[in-house]
């Protein structure tokens, strides 16, 4: 952190900031007055915050008004000494120092090992220890998808000044949220990390909908330049290694017609959540009403005064049903599972104009509130996912912290549905929580109470025209009939087919779904081939996906430094590092929730494997992706 320059000094609006600094998160406050200030008090009784309790930002920290407003009155006068050009009194703490920091803004213990990870977050340490190596002339990269995946990968190649394109299926940046438009969507992150770390953004809700999510990535697509370097409405269907030549081949097509383009390093950064699922249910075709997938949702589609049926209850059905329930004649819900929610206080709370203005002016307030949010919506729980094997009850949790959970979301079940407590069994899932993703309330087991919406703890077995028939026989008359069914998310990369040496096909290796890669990266037999957000990459226990993003992007950059730094053209990982790796991966996984018997949830396979999301704690990950080990890979000239 540098000191501010002396126009930025005059430019900021003090009373705003002022106003910003009295609504700021006292937690996030103490981090930044101790090094402003150098004085260790602030990180000790009677400053120190209480612990929070679930996924609020304990704005007030849990102490007393007249602490509070010592704490304010203090970072009001270092924050603005700072802008006035005083230094930091302590710009660089020690690792030790920053998990401090951390342990005492959240009340608990933070591992020393987070302390680099910090330093990192501060602009104080690199990520990637892989020294840059210029990269031969006349490079090209070709990275499919512009999603946030290829958006991130965008900007990390213009950066370096390498030849690259960016293959898009849509006419538009944005992959998912492009795509997401049902009434509702918005991410179940925080938006202050789920956010590029070289974008900030000026955000106006905590969590964001998809109409301000799309328009922040949109941006960061033009501020970086990346849409002279795209190819819109151009679908791949091809890409096959050539191996005299040392490149790929990817076929597309788009408004110009079917074309072949070659290039040296393939980037896939076509996701995870991107084919939607859609089940086969007798009778479909028969239906009249609109039909449509959440991930499909027409701009034209209005259900108010119709009567809507949805199928499924996860994250986008949670979403779409008190979104529109308001609206509709009637709303009929299958949903044949149940889902843990917790309990969501800033569902639709704005980020009040000083509090932005104070994010947005101050970098090492956004840093440390982001640092907060990291371990909040990420590490905070990753003990408690692990399977105890001496815990008495397992079929209801896995150790006594996933009980203590599992006791405060039903407790808070109970009061949302009121005197509704018929619908308890119809809610409350009778497995661990986190056994599948943990979803935040926004208004849910309130909408299932309404009058004019009825639960239904089935299947939807057939479809006779207009009546749709539960696997137990009842039956239900919908205008409108929405599938809120998920992603084939186990069946990565399959948009298109994918050939390796010896003319090998992806899907074959993958067995269709039951991918597999180093550090979800590599595959043995695809040179110069790399997946972003690839196996065993995305976050199951919650937290920023795009932080895992940038880190793997990271990770992909090292590989290919490390080929070039050899004066090679080709760099595979050898078979017995994948393959140990991904051992690796299962055995933790079997230790963990997701793999709890009797517990399915779409991070599995057919198998049982999984496969969607890593299991490791994102400190570890974050080590994991510093740097290639060249031992790892096979390179060849």
């Amino acid at each position: 952190m540098t000191v501010q320059d002396t126009k930025l000094a005059t430019r900021v609006d003090r009373d705003l900031l002022r106003a910003g600094i009295r609504q700021g998160n006292i937690p996030t406050l103490l981090a930044v007055l101790h090094q402003m200030t150098g004085e260790e008090r602030w990180l000790n009784p009677p400053y120190a915050p209480g612990r929070s309790r679930g996924l609020d930002d304990n704005d007030d920290g849990g102490l007393p008004e007249d602490i509070q407003t010592e704490i304010r009155d203090a970072a009001e006068t270092a924050i603005f000494d700072w802008l006035d050009g005083k230094p930091l009194a302590v710009p660089a703490p020690s690792h030790e120092t920053l998990a401090r920091i951390l342990s005492v803004s959240m009340s608990e213990p933070v591992p020393e090992s987070y302390g680099e990870v910090i330093a990192s977050d501060l602009g104080l340490t690199a990520h990637r220890l892989t020294p840059d190596v210029a990269w031969p002339e006349g490079t090209r990269v070709l990275v499919i998808g512009a999603g946030v995946s290829g958006i991130c990968a965008g900007v990390n190649l213009k950066r370096m000044g390498v030849d690259f394109e960016i293959i898009e299926k849509n006419e538009e940046f944005g992959g998912t949220w492009w795509e997401n438009r049902y009434p509702g969507a918005g991410v179940d992150t925080p938006n202050h990390i789920y956010s590029f770390s070289f974008a900030p953004n000026d955000w106006s809700r905590y969590f964001a909908l998809q109409g301000e999510l799309l328009t922040y990535f949109r941006s960061v697509a033009d501020r970086f330049g990346l849409r002279a370097a795209t190819r819109f409405r151009t679908t791949v269907s091809a890409a096959r290694w050539d191996a005299e030549a040392r490149k790929w081949s990817v076929t597309m097509t788009g408004p110009q017609g079917t074309t072949t383009e070659t290039c040296d390093i393939l980037m896939s950064a076509v996701g995870v959540l991107n084919t939607p699922q859609i089940p086969d249910i007798p009778g479909a075709d028969s239906f009249p009403g609109t039909a449509v997938h959440t991930a499909q949702w027409p701009e034209d589609l209005d259900v108010t005064g119709k009567r809507v049926a949805l199928v499924g209850n996860g994250a986008s059905g949670m979403q779409v049903a008190p979104a529109i329930a308001d609206k509709v004649e009637s709303l009929t819900i299958f949903a044949r599972s149940k889902q843990w929610a917790a309990p969501f206080p800033q569902f639709r709370k704005k980020v009040p104009d000083p509090v932005r203005y104070l994010l947005m002016t101050i970098p090492l307030y956004q840093q440390w509130y982001r640092i907060r949010q990291f371990w909040t919506f990420n590490d905070r729980i990753h003990d408690s996912l692990q399977k105890d094997p001496d815990w008495p009850e397992p079929e209801k949790a896995l150790n006594a912290t996933n009980d203590r959970h599992r006791r405060i979301f039903t407790e808070y079940v109970k009061a949302e549905l009121g005197d509704r407590q018929d619908l308890l069994d119809q809610v409350l899932p009778d497995f661990p929580p986190y056994g599948k993703r943990i979803l935040l309330d926004n208004g849910w087991y309130r909408t299932v109470t309404r009058p004019n919406v009825e639960l239904v703890p089935e299947r939807l077995g057939r479809i006779e025209g207009s009546t749709l028939v539960a696997g137990n026989g009842a039956r239900f008359e919908a205008d409108v009939l929405v599938y809120a069914t998920g992603f084939k998310a186990a069946e990565m990369q399959s948009s298109y087919d994918i050939v390796g040496r010896d003319r090998v096909h992806l899907r074959d290796v993958w067995e269709t779904d039951n991918p597999s890669a180093y550090i979800g990266s590599a595959v043995p037999g695809f040179p110069n081939f790399f997946t972003i957000l690839g196996p065993n990459v995305g976050l199951g226990h919650g937290g920023s996906m795009i932080k895992a993003i940038e880190l793997q992007t990271s990770f992909i950059l090292s590989i290919i430094g490390r080929m070039y730094e050899r004066g090679a053209t080709t760099v595979e990982v050898r078979p017995e590092a994948y393959e140990d790796y991904n051992a690796r991966i299962d055995e933790a996984h079997n230790k963990m929730v997701w793999t709890h018997e009797g517990t399915e949830n779409w991070y599995r396979n057919s198998r049982g494997r999984v496969v969607a999301i890593s299991p490791w704690r994102n400190d570890y990950f974050w080590s994991l992706t510093r740097d290639a080990d060249p031992r790892a890979f096979v390179f060849g000239t």
